[in-house]
């Protein structure tokens, strides 16, 4: 159990891997969005439209630096659809009846920034949409939001740049733990198998030691 507990490690530290890989193409110039055609995750794309500041989405319980926040989801409307833009993360007012101001304008504009996907917890509970505006959801699944949007919304999000305007904190990395630590915590798991297999056969060997 404890070796299959280290490859389990092994693997999610390769999979971290490959993610911060793809985070690190991302790098490049912006290319252009497009909605019915498969982008790599994290590619970092540019379309133009225009926020529609009256249904934005609160991410809650978004923890940075040990401070409970939101993250800002803003819809952009497009040519080719709407697709949900998020603008950062910004402190949580002190009491849960204050909402944070997270007004911005609704002038056409471009926005560039990387594609991704809905942040999602290790373990889901079932969540209610919420009502009025912002809305304010826990982990929201696409079809939470289509359904509280009464339309169809890009499945993918996008993390606007760091230096674009009308943002919040932006910090973006791959989520999650980095390889590294993955790696760690598998050589552990293999170190206690190794140790407990050790022990299993000094005790047995000094078993039959004093039986002989």
């Amino acid at each position: 159990m404890l070796a299959g507990l280290g490859t389990w490690q092994v693997q999610r530290g390769l999979e971290k891997e490959a993610l911060f890989r793809a985070f690190a193409r991302g790098d490049g110039p912006a290319v252009p969005y497009q909605t019915n055609q498969a982008q790599a995750r994290y590619a970092r794309v540019q379309l133009a439209g225009r926020y529609d500041a009256e249904r934005q989405i609160l991410l809650d319980n978004m923890i940075k630096d040990g401070v409970v926040g939101y993250r800002v989801l803003t819809p952009l409307h497009t040519a080719q659809g709407t697709v949900l833009v998020d603008r950062g993360w910004l402190r949580a007012p002190p009491r849960r009846d204050q909402w944070p101001v997270v007004t911005v304008s609704d002038a056409r504009r471009t926005v560039a920034g990387r594609l991704d996907a809905l942040p999602r917890a290790g373990l889901r509970l079932a969540a209610a949409d919420g009502e009025g505006w912002p809305r304010r959801l826990s982990y929201p699944d696409i079809a939470t939001v289509q359904r509280i949007y009464g339309q169809a919304v890009d499945p993918r999000i996008i993390l606007l740049d760091a230096d674009a305007p009308d943002g919040y904190a932006r910090d973006w990395r791959p989520g999650g733990m980095a390889p590294e630590r993955h790696f760690g915590y598998a050589v552990q798991w293999y170190g206690l198998a190794a140790t407990i297999l050790v022990l299993y056969f000094v005790l047995n060997l000094k078993r039959i030691g004093s039986r002989a």
